[in-house]
């Protein structure tokens, strides 16, 4: 019998092995950064103490709870530890407003029994091998690089665009990826930024969040002239028809998708038109 118990930081090594056995992209200090916040839910179930399964929600101020890490050792499937774990975590987020989640096409239907509906699809696009002629894009009106001292206005320009403050978020991605976070500047108003990281597998570039497609493609341009030479993803709401367009014409293929699905009221929708690209399913 699997006991439930709280993910802690000495479980994480455990937890990668659960994400990596799927060929997911998460790191260690992705781990980390959902288990250290005690604002977060993070769950798993254990047996002579091995986790066998995991379940996680970000807490974003109290108002969006974001579920991810939904993770079941092959071994230990079709026992409903899935559906334990997510019985727990809602009934831990029934103070949230709004809960969400990008579930997989194979974990739709569970989620639908548990009441989420339908919001849109995310695609995710891979750039297997960048050319070095990436190197050579049109940048535009060139990106500036945001520093840790504007981390408040990037907070501030993201929640407008997500629906809700995601503060430590953003710090994690600029702290960890300082050479990786632009925005654009216009009259010295912010028009949009990109942000990324070092995935186990690619190197994700995502939130990207701009006031127009023009915007998104500098940033996003930007970035790639400036990554390490590996596999890049990016996962992108279906509706940016044109910017999607652009990606495939610089090499980007389709991979996969993800469903968009919420739970209660979506009372945190912030500005879907402006959002280019999340930070990644786990996230948002």
């Amino acid at each position: 019998m699997a006991d439930l118990k709280t993910l802690i930081i000495q479980d994480i090594p455990q937890a990668m092995r659960l994400s990596s056995g799927e060929g997911w992209n998460q790191t260690e200090k992705d781990w980390l950064l959902l288990v250290e916040n005690p604002g977060n839910v993070c769950l798993a179930l254990e047996q002579e103490g091995k986790i066998l399964a995991t379940a996680t929600a970000m807490n974003y101020k109290k108002r969006v709870a974001w579920i991810g890490m939904v993770l079941v050792e092959k071994n230990y499937r079709g026992r409903g530890y899935s559906k334990l774990l997510l019985a727990e975590i809602l009934n831990r987020l029934k103070s949230f407003q709004t809960i969400k989640l990008d579930a997989t096409p194979a974990g739709q239907p569970v989620y639908q029994k548990l009441g989420f509906r339908n919001e849109r699809i995310i695609s995710r696009y891979v750039l297997e091998s960048p050319a070095s002629n990436m190197r050579d894009l049109e940048v535009g009106n060139m990106p500036k690089r945001i520093y840790l001292s504007e981390i408040q206005e990037i907070v501030k320009y993201d929640a407008t665009v997500f629906g809700t403050r995601r503060k430590r978020l953003i710090e994690y991605l600029i702290q960890e990826n300082p050479e990786n976070a632009w925005m654009v500047i216009q009259k010295d108003v912010l028009k949009g930024n990109v942000l990324g990281r070092m995935g186990a597998r690619f190197f994700q570039i995502g939130p990207v969040s701009a006031e127009s497609e023009t915007e998104a493609k500098i940033l996003v341009t930007q970035m790639l002239k400036t990554i390490p030479h590996q596999p890049v993803v990016a996962d992108v709401p279906e509706g940016k028809k044109n910017f999607i367009a652009w990606l495939k014409s610089i090499g980007f293929l389709k991979q996969r998708q993800f469903i968009r699905m919420v739970l209660g009221e979506n009372s945190y929708r912030g500005t879907p038109d402006n959002q280019f690209a999340i930070c990644g399913p786990e996230f948002g």
